[in-house]
């Protein structure tokens, strides 16, 4: 159990280092970036709203503790992302080289910091499930790769290397992997209760993390469009859960 999600959360942030080296070898416009990422957005969106709150909803007692991990997880990622911006680390996912004024250990602490929730939740969803959630490592997937071609542009103007930049990517797969084996060992034992509380903890994280530096950015990059293709992965990933 452990050692699939171990390898379940490597395989969902390995879309991070398949962005970068994408990005090594064709050009992408920053309107595609925003497309893909706002596809990616609608994707997260529905594999919170039907693989984490309602699960949790489900397998909880009450109503309650999906409500206090929303805000928690919300209130969690919103001041650590405060803290990583002041640190320098804020635009990390600009394709247009904002990243240059940034502080690199901040840039990947921020990085680390929005993929961590999802990674978490893919080991959680093993240990309930037995299985991990095709619609949930879809979503992760998918929503990783802009994010690692939109910083790969703007850390490659910024003056890293490609080695450089394809080690951040590697580092935060391993990182991505543990928090992954973390979700699925440390919960083993936990009551509904405690289950329910973390899985929503995640989507309140999740869903900060999507209004505060994902959404934006696609909206800047694709222009009115994103909000068509938000809808379109909303509903590829809604048909993916229903079909698993």
């Amino acid at each position: 159990m452990a050692a699939l999600a171990l390898i379940w959360g490597i395989v969902a942030s390995s879309s991070l280092i398949l962005g970068g080296l994408l990005t090594f070898v064709t050009r992408l416009s920053p309107r595609t970036v925003g497309v893909v990422m706002a596809f990616g957005g609608g994707v997260l969106i529905s594999a919170v709203a039907y693989e984490l709150v309602e699960e949790a909803y489900d397998g909880g007692s009450t109503g309650l503790p999906v409500a206090a991990g929303l805000f928690a997880g919300s209130v969690v990622f919103f001041a650590g992302d405060a803290l990583i911006d002041r640190m320098g680390g804020d635009r990390r996912k600009s394709s247009s080289g904002a990243q240059a004024g940034g502080v690199g250990l901040a840039i990947v602490l921020g990085i680390v910091l929005d993929g961590i929730p999802e990674s978490m939740t893919l080991g959680l969803t093993v240990l309930t499930d037995g299985t991990v959630s095709i619609a949930l490592l879809a979503a992760v997937f998918v929503s990783n790769l802009p994010e690692a071609v939109a910083a790969t542009v703007g850390l490659t103007q910024a003056g890293w290397s490609r080695a450089r930049i394809l080690g951040l990517w590697a580092l935060v797969c391993v990182v991505s992997g543990l928090a992954s084996l973390v979700g699925a060992t440390a919960f083993a034992s936990a009551s509904a209760g405690v289950t329910a509380f973390v899985l929503a903890f995640a989507g309140g994280a999740i869903l900060t993390m999507l209004a505060d530096t994902m959404m934006p950015e696609a909206y800047e990059q694709g222009g009115r469009v994103v909000g068509l293709v938000t809808t379109l992965g909303f509903a590829v990933a809604f048909a993916i859960s229903v079909l698993e």
